[in-house]
């Protein structure tokens, strides 16, 4: 009996046998009609540009991916941009077909600057460009489309460092958030500096992201940021238009794929700083009175720097050497808010260089006061953890319109009281920063409101 079952289990698996087989050769013959979706290549880099043309300066966006074009994609580097025009506001062209709205590129090398000859992904119609909901969705779609090892994200616009400017018809202490970035003249509307770290908490964190906008190189700016960015690049000052050195940057990174997002960052500066000592961009600069520069810095020190300036200002406090802030506060180089017209002498305005104030301070102390030592102690740390951790690379370069040399000008700015006197309005939202609920700068900025 036993035997007999043996024998009937082994013929019922010697004509199974060949049914196992023919289910194998259906299941490869499924696979092949019905292959998996190619994954996209993955690229060293993938550089993304959300460029707010929607605004007075929207020739120079146009001109600026017309550059990204010289270079174009290479199956290393992929170069995407999200660029948004519009028509009848000041310094509108008819450039390129005149069309308005929102459309994607993906960048390829072109070398008519006239005419902008990347093939266009989409067509968005007209979105709002100063929601920082639309940054994110190009992020997020840039990344999906174009994977990459390391990622580098560009806003590219006007930027009014912290500050949000008061819009008519608005209450400023109803306003949820502090105004920085991406100006859409069309819809009124402006990313916000708490917004921006919103961007990365729901597209991801890049390994670069870029302020191609005034003022932007902040500490307050740069620390909602930390966590989005691994390298965050900008300059404290006015950026000139023609912006930054997008053909050496790209050529370099081309050339070096394998690069990491530091390199990358000084890429970034070395070629701002070759562009802008070029004899016709010194004269550029001379004329108009300004003094330039742009900073690559580590977004994981910033809680450093908020930590160092704690532990300096209440020592500076404490010593009392109200002479030298005075001195401080009169010499350090501060940035173009006005014009000559609005703030002859370049004292009202309130971004100033951080590294350059504490410097002066410590230049001009009475080393006999008491404290005195230990606010000096507490300076330098300050200062050395600036040029030595925070600072990846720095490029300054020429005098501002007062004289004052821009060699002072170390990487980060800092809002340091100036002059009484109303340069630009804007909503008295400082304390809602989380660099200023986490440095308590505030205190520091009221105690000098008072020193003259």
């Amino acid at each position: 009996m036993i035997l007999n079952l043996l024998s009937s289990l082994l013929l019922t698996s010697a004509f199974a046998a060949p049914a196992l087989d023919s289910l194998s050769s259906i299941k490869q013959a499924e696979t092949l009609q019905a292959p998996e979706p190619a994954r996209p290549p993955l690229r060293e880099w993938t550089v993304m540009v959300y460029m707010n043309g929607k605004s007075n300066i929207e020739p120079f966006a146009l001109a600026d991916l017309n550059r990204f074009e010289t270079i174009g994609s290479s199956d290393k580097v992929a170069i995407v941009a999200e660029i948004g025009r519009s028509k009848g506001l000041d310094n509108d062209t008819t450039a390129d077909g005149d069309w308005a709205g929102v459309r994607r590129y993906y960048v390829t090398k072109d070398a008519d600057m006239d005419h902008i000859a990347s093939p266009m992904l989409a067509d968005l119609g007209s979105p709002d460009m100063g929601d920082w909901k639309q940054a994110a969705a190009f992020l997020k779609w840039a990344r999906a489309e174009y994977p990459a090892k390391k990622y580098l994200f560009v806003i590219w616009d006007h930027g009014w460092g912290w500050l949000d400017p008061v819009k008519p018809g608005q209450n400023p202490l109803e306003d949820e958030d502090d105004r920085s970035i991406s100006h859409d003249f069309v819809t009124g509307n402006y990313i916000a500096t708490r917004q921006m770290g919103k961007i990365f908490r729901e597209a991801g964190k890049v390994d670069v992201y870029v302020s191609m906008a005034c003022f932007m190189q902040m500490a307050e700016v740069a620390y909602e940021l930390k966590d989005g960015a691994d390298v965050i690049v900008g300059a404290e000052e006015v950026i000139q238009l023609p912006s930054l050195n997008w053909e050496g940057f790209l050529a370099g990174l081309n050339k070096n794929p394998a690069a990491g997002a530091e390199t990358a960052g000084v890429y970034l500066v070395d070629s701002f700083k070759e562009m802008y000592s070029r004899p016709e961009m010194t004269e550029l600069l001379q004329q108009g009175g300004y003094g330039t520069q742009l900073s690559a810095i580590r977004g994981a020190k910033m809680r450093g720097l908020a930590q160092k300036i704690k532990d300096w200002y209440p020592l500076a406090m404490a010593a009392g050497d109200r002479a030298a802030l005075a001195k401080a506060k009169s010499d350090v180089v501060r940035f173009e808010i006005g014009d000559p017209s609005t703030d002859p002498e370049k004292k009202i305005a309130f971004y100033g260089d951080l590294h350059n104030f504490v410097e002066l301070a410590a230049r001009h102390a009475d080393k006999s006061l008491p404290g005195a030592a230990e606010a000096l102690a507490a300076g330098e740390r300050l200062n050395k953890f600036i040029t030595s951790e925070l600072v990846i690379k720095n490029a300054s370069i020429g005098r501002d319109r007062t004289g004052k040399e821009f060699s002072a000008v170390k990487g980060i700015a800092i809002n340091i009281p100036g002059r009484p006197g109303a340069l630009i309005e804007y909503y008295p939202t400082y304390s809602r920063l989380f660099f200023a609920q986490d440095s308590g700068w505030e205190t520091f900025m009221k105690y000098l409101d008072d020193i003259e």
